[in-house]
């Protein structure tokens, strides 16, 4: 699951994420790169909370310019999150589709739980649905450069400085 993402610097200098699709969400950094790097774990306790609430995910939306993939764990918990609630499925009735006891099928749904890859596939079958694992080529992504605060360089920049003083 790809959800775009708007970037705006602050006025003490850091990098504010925000998420159209889920306006709860928003996290910062001191450059664009940390900021997006701490975005997919803003996004993920906000829905953790979206499940326990019991709300409905968004889906992300397609628009252009910076996004955030979230990791495939976390995003096959959420889409059967979401089938079950499209299902009208309750954990009760997911837990006795599986012969698992209440706590178990918590687990499996809990974004921050480790859960195994065949116990989500056994969850989705329960659902009627199969779990499809793909895997695609990267794209190359050029990340920003670091910020150069206040004359001091980067720790790599600052030792190819000193080394071509030598």
């Amino acid at each position: 699951m790809r959800y775009p993402v708007t970037l705006t610097r602050d006025d003490n200098d850091t990098v504010i994420v925000t998420f159209p699709d889920v306006p709860e969400a928003v996290t910062y950094g001191d450059t664009e790169e940390e900021a997006l790097e701490r975005a997919p774990d803003a996004l993920l306790t906000i829905f953790d909370t979206f499940m326990k609430d019991r709300r409905d995910i968004p889906d992300p939306s397609i628009r252009r310019g910076p996004s955030i993939e979230l990791p495939p764990l976390e995003t096959a918990k959420i889409q059967l999150y979401r089938t079950m609630r499209c299902e009208k499925v309750g954990k009760s009735e997911l837990a006795r589709r599986l012969g698992w006891h209440l706590p178990q099928v918590d687990r499996v749904l809990a974004v921050r739980h480790g859960s195994q890859l065949d116990q989500l596939d056994a969850a989705f079958r329960a659902m009627g649905k199969r779990l499809v694992v793909s895997v695609e080529e990267r794209p190359v992504v050029r990340r920003p450069t670091a910020k150069v605060r206040r004359g001091h360089h980067p720790p790599h920049r600052a030792a190819l400085m000193s080394a071509k003083k030598k």
